[in-house]
């Protein structure tokens, strides 16, 4: 989808208030970021290098003020009105390519697939369902939305929030990597070539000038050190689960992305947990590319 403009397009756009537009997001908060830069940013071990537009983050700040007077707290406006779980995200104001898999019916309301909420807003936990996020979770206890609000992305990519009732990780993670996953979080890329895996943590430095904005710097960062390849494949594994789901729900024929689960320090709706997906939806030729290759197993961290 391409937006054209006359000469002055920030007079023929309006700024306006509450969630932006797509238009406004191009003409008014433009990216900061590459691709590339964005996929070097998530794989270099410091989830917080990822910004949203300060002017944009100011407007977010004001709508969160707005929220918290009518709903009392970001979560019980999420719950009470914004997720839509096991449905299409209808509410949006920006533009999304993807179409997610939704529900068809359930148990007493079969013709409509309405999903029957608890008094909280969330919809009930089926009996014999994993207490944590898995790759096969019912459909209906997820709500897959644009982020109203997204982080400073090309055009091209669309930036995703994975709503979901259960906890992300299991309960009984591995000693050895909790502290990372609770410092670091969690990351993996999707859909990428041979030609083009995840940059290097080592290309951040030749990033670092695009956040010279937000004052970071190399001795700002905050990152784990590479564990043993005991502890790589135990971070692996926690991240599996989302790793194929993403995988289910973008094609990887159609779609690059990158995925992250934010360590709590950076999140900002901590009462519920949520997946964030950057998607860039391929050309013709490297869809073609794909499926003219093939590519041996691919480590997604």
């Amino acid at each position: 989808m391409t937006f054209d403009y006359p000469a002055d397009p920030q007079h023929a756009v309006p700024l306006g208030e509450g969630t932006p537009t797509k238009e406004e997001l191009l003409v008014h908060y433009p990216s900061k970021f590459t691709w590339e830069q964005l996929r070097t940013f998530v794989n270099s071990g410091d989830l917080g290098l990822l910004k949203r537009d300060k002017r944009l983050q100011q407007r977010y700040q004001r709508w969160t003020e707005n929220i918290k007077a009518e709903y009392g707290n970001t979560a019980n406006y999420l719950r009470k009105y914004r997720l839509q779980w096991g449905k299409a995200d209808t509410l949006s104001k920006l533009p999304s390519r993807l179409f997610p898999p939704e529900i068809t019916n359930m148990d007493g309301d079969i013709n409509s697939g309405k999903v029957p909420l608890l008094d909280l807003g969330l919809p009930q936990i089926p009996p014999g369902t994993k207490p944590y996020f898995t790759a096969d979770i019912p459909l209906h206890l997820v709500s897959i939305i644009m982020n109203d609000w997204p982080y400073s992305v090309p055009s091209s990519v669309e930036h995703y929030l994975i709503w979901t009732v259960l906890p992300i990780f299991p309960p009984d993670l591995p000693p050895v990597i909790k502290p990372r996953l609770l410092q670091d979080g969690l990351w993996g890329f999707t859909g990428y070539t041979a030609n083009s895996p995840p940059p290097s943590p080592s290309k951040l430095p030749t990033c670092l000038p695009a956040l010279s904005d937000w004052g970071v710097t190399q001795a700002s960062l905050i990152r784990s050190p590479r564990g043993t390849a005991d502890e790589e494949a135990a971070l692996q594994q926690a991240g599996s689960d989302v790793h194929k789901f993403i995988i289910a729900t973008w094609k990887e024929q159609e779609w690059e992305t990158a995925w992250f689960v934010n360590p709590p320090r950076l999140q900002s709706v901590p009462a519920l947990a949520h997946i964030h997906v950057f998607a860039r939806y391929k050309s013709t030729d490297e869809m073609i590319a794909w499926n003219s290759q093939t590519f041996g197993d691919r480590n997604w961290i």
